[in-house]
């Protein structure tokens, strides 16, 4: 079998950033485009300076800065770079892309799903259960409130969840992906104290009088307190455990999902299958 090489499989025409930008042009790719991050670049040479992603955004909802919200030098990887090297540092390093560089310039970028597209043509006929499934499955309850739902995905390190009813049944899937697509960008005004006195004890008499209010605007990212069945992709990809690994791979290329809900015999969930875990087909 041919050696399979990022340069064959990365994504070529880029969508990115450039410094300066704000958080709400990358919000609006994310948005529209559906993908998890966005590579930052300067200049007509495309120099890779960061990333930033969907978790980025939804960890400091405050920031609107892309400098202060992006992952600054990135692990990047060479045009002939393997996919079986690419995955193994996907795998490893827990990250979803890596920029493709020639020299400090991005040149396209290979994700999860490219690789997940190239397990789809190894004709791996292994069964998930066999080493690929999640050891870990968390489930949330249909009525979690959506700001309740992105904080446990944080706490959990999930990048998405099954949602169950109140009998135990499998209804949705809410993903980062669904929690970008619905929030939304809200305006405050907030107030702040302050002392212009200079003595050291704060219940001094100079320091309440040289006592001064100062408002300033906030913008920020936030997920309406909405029931999570409101935001859930309600139509479910799912398989058995006994599920081919490159079968899977196809569903998941074909459904542009990262995940597929594992049922059992009584069509109730009984684990997850991720992306990133099929993709140690190419390693294996």
């Amino acid at each position: 079998m041919m050696e399979m090489l990022a340069k064959d499989y990365m994504t070529k025409d880029v969508v990115t950033v450039e410094i300066p930008s704000g958080r709400d042009d990358v919000l609006r790719i994310l948005k529209r485009t559906g993908i998890s991050g966005v590579p930052v670049i300067k200049g007509p040479e495309k120099k890779l300076l960061g990333i930033v992603t969907r978790k980025d955004i939804l960890r400091k909802p405050e920031e609107t800065q892309v400098a202060l919200l992006m992952s600054a030098e990135p692990l990047t990887i060479r045009p002939d770079v393997t996919l079986s090297e690419a995955a193994e540092i996907m795998t490893k390093m827990n990250v979803r892309r890596l920029p493709v560089v020639q020299g400090e310039n991005l040149i396209g970028i290979l994700s999860v799903s490219d690789l997940v597209g190239a397990v789809a043509k190894l004709r791996d006929v292994r069964e998930i259960r066999d080493g690929f499934v999640s050891k870990k499955t968390y489930a949330l309850w249909e009525e979690t409130p959506l700001p309740v739902v992105g904080r446990i995905m944080e706490l959990a390190h999930t990048d998405a969840m099954p949602i169950l009813n109140s009998e135990n049944k499998l209804t949705g899937i809410i993903s980062e992906r669904d929690l970008i697509r619905c929030s939304s960008i809200e305006d405050d005004v907030q107030t702040s104290d302050f002392s212009t006195g200079t003595d050291d004890d704060e219940w001094t008499w100079e320091s309440i009088r040289d006592n001064h209010t100062i408002s300033y605007g906030v913008s920020k990212v936030e997920l309406p307190n909405r029931p999570v069945k409101v935001c859930m992709v309600r139509k479910v990809i799912a398989v058995p455990n006994n599920a081919e690994v490159s079968d899977c791979a196809l569903r998941m290329k074909r459904g542009r999902v990262d995940q597929l809900p594992i049922i059992d015999n009584d069509q109730r969930l009984s684990g997850m299958l991720f992306d990133r875990d099929l993709i140690r087909a190419l390693i294996e």
